[in-house]
């Protein structure tokens, strides 16, 4: 008896071939973003340090939702299935964000979430601790460009071993994003060149802008809020507006999207013309938010100074 050979259309066989490709095609994507880290950021510069560093080799969590403040966060219950997702957290680690810290024990997950602490190695500002004689640092250092040039090379590093197959992805998009940053500092260097500083003094109405401040080498002689947030005193009060009108303070440099009346007190009794920083902690998490809103920090920063040179009062 003759064997009968079957025979398939060719359209029927194209279409079965197309199939298995399509499957085949779809479990290698899925293997790939499974294998994809699942990075947690703490605070908006780093969501955008990430992003710029990781492109889409990774997938990027905020800890907490952009609509929420955070200085003085309170954890809630989405924050502990947030974090339990990630498999990497990048933290500010000096005092930003030490709610983090009580999401990570309120989760269980403590000792076993790899931390990423993006302040190793910049150097800190120390600001006065309290009655034990604390030592207390300065954790705005993300309101700076050599700071947090700093930052994003060391969270790419960090990245790079936790994910060696990219890690010279990480470090060449790094190097590309400093760059970027650099060219923000370049076009502040010479909105101001030739501009008088000598009659240039800077009162501010917390430490946050310390770190952009001597990185662009302008002193502070008063700071209003002996915290962030917490109002001074009656008493610490009339010893600052005497400090700076004593000093021929001209400039008083607040935080934006942050209305306090204690800041039009301040110019209503020392004359001082007032300019708002953004401390780059609020709103949606972008790529583009860090050199975005440190682009018009400095531009704000370069208009005070030209002003002040300008005022032939």
């Amino acid at each position: 008896m003759e064997s009968k050979q079957m025979v398939f259309p060719m359209h029927r066989v194209l279409k079965t071939l197309g199939i298995a490709s399509t499957m085949l095609l779809m479990i290698g994507a899925s293997q790939t973003r499974a294998a994809e880290l699942r990075i947690g950021v703490t605070l908006h510069p780093y969501y955008s340090f990430v992003a710029h560093i990781v492109d889409d080799r990774a997938e990027i969590i905020p800890l907490i939702d952009s609509d929420s403040n955070p200085h003085g966060y309170a954890p809630q219950a989405n924050d502990m299935i947030r974090i339990t997702s990630m498999d990497v957290l990048i933290v500010n680690g000096i005092g930003h964000d030490s709610w983090a810290f009580e999401i990570l024990d309120a989760a269980g997950m403590k000792d076993k979430l790899p931390l990423i602490y993006a302040n190793d190695g910049v150097s800190l500002i120390p600001i006065a601790g309290d009655s034990s004689g604390e030592k207390i640092v300065n954790p705005h250092t993300f309101i700076s460009t050599t700071a947090a040039i700093q930052q994003i090379y060391l969270i790419a590093r960090s990245l790079g071993e936790l994910d060696p197959d990219n890690a010279k992805f990480y470090r060449d998009n790094a190097r590309q994003y400093a760059l970027d940053i650099r060219k923000l500092r370049a076009e502040f260097d010479e909105k101001i060149t030739g501009a008088d500083l000598s009659k240039f003094r800077v009162a501010t109405m917390h430490s946050g802008y310390d770190y952009i401040l001597q990185e662009l080498g302008l002193q502070v002689t008063a700071v209003i809020e002996p915290r962030h947030g917490v109002e001074p005193t009656a008493r610490q009060l009339a010893d600052t507006i005497d400090r700076i009108n004593a000093a021929h303070v001209n400039v008083l440099f607040a935080e934006k999207y942050f209305a306090s009346k204690l800041s039009d007190t301040i110019r209503d009794a020392t004359g001082v013309e007032m300019y708002s920083i953004s401390h780059i902690s609020s709103g949606p998490y972008t790529p583009e938010k860090f050199i975005d809103e440190m682009r018009e920090n400095l531009d704000t920063l370069a208009q005070a100074i030209n002003d002040t040179a300008n005022d032939r009062s």
